[in-house]
């Protein structure tokens, strides 16, 4: 299947590529020897905020309709510096506009208000804040298009294990015919934030069909053919078990099968 990419409209070319990551450095060690965690830690894509190497931000929710987004700049040898702040106040009772108070934290940061507020938008959605309270939306680098028949699922990273994880809503997509624009809406709550680096994920898609799928109960003999293939997987498991160095027993029995089916 060919999936093919378009740029983020506002910042074409900028951000990582979406690519396929196995690994959670945060995950136990154990898990490493987990072929089944692994092959779910790279289903998909990880997909990145449209940043360059040297920028970044932090968006937070204080509560009540209150956001607040916070763009970086890193100098060659330094940590990443304040450049302006934005303060977003959703209206009371959903009636009325949303307030937007700029403060811009270098008098020689060449960027006004207006520059400040369109810079904000190219990586959230304003319009999407406060739907449920306390959601906001991440643009991402790139986009998706599939081939007739396929969607795209938008989901949180799996696996990643890190405190506090703020939930995401996941949202599935016609992208054979709706040219949608990548964004991961995550719900937070009052004191809670996201940051977004040009290395950190924000986010995962897969790409499914859109057939119909059907359900019915195996039969006696298919039944019995399943149990037998469970105990001839579970002796040959056992006959390849292995200790690592670390005193961890493991089979490979797994991922050598796995590797077999693929042509």
């Amino acid at each position: 299947m060919e999936v093919r990419l378009f740029p983020n409209a506002a910042r074409p070319g900028v951000g990582q590529k979406p690519r396929r990551e196995a690994q959670r450095p945060l995950l136990p060690q154990h898990a490493r020897q987990c072929p089944v965690l692994e092959a779910g830690n790279a289903a998909g894509f990880l997909v990145f905020p449209p940043l360059h190497p040297y920028e970044s931000y932090y968006v937070g929710y204080e509560g009540d309709g209150r956001y607040v987004f916070t763009y970086y700049l890193a100098p060659p040898h330094g940590s990443p510096q304040q450049m302006f702040t934005v303060s977003m106040a959703m209206p009371l009772g959903s009636i009325g506009a949303m307030r937007q108070d700029v403060v811009i934290h270098h008098k020689e940061f060449p960027m006004d208000r207006d520059q400040a507020l369109l810079l904000t938008q190219q990586f959230i959605v304003p319009q999407d804040l406060g739907t449920p309270p306390g959601a906001l939306a991440l643009r991402a680098t790139t986009n998706f298009q599939t081939p007739p028949g396929w969607d795209t699922l938008y989901t949180p990273i799996f696996n990643m294990i890190e405190r506090p994880v703020a939930p995401m809503l996941v949202v599935r997509v016609e992208t054979d015919w709706y040219m949608h624009e990548t964004e991961f809406r995550y719900v937070l709550q009052p004191g809670e934030g996201i940051s977004g680096s040009p290395t950190m994920p924000i986010g995962q898609v897969l790409f499914v069909p859109r057939e119909e799928i059907t359900m019915r109960e195996v039969t006696d003999a298919e039944l019995a053919a399943i149990r037998e293939s469970q105990a001839d997987f579970e002796r040959h498991k056992a006959a390849h078990t292995m200790t690592t160095a670390y005193g961890m027993t493991f089979s490979p029995h797994y991922s050598q099968r796995s590797r077999e089916q693929k042509p």
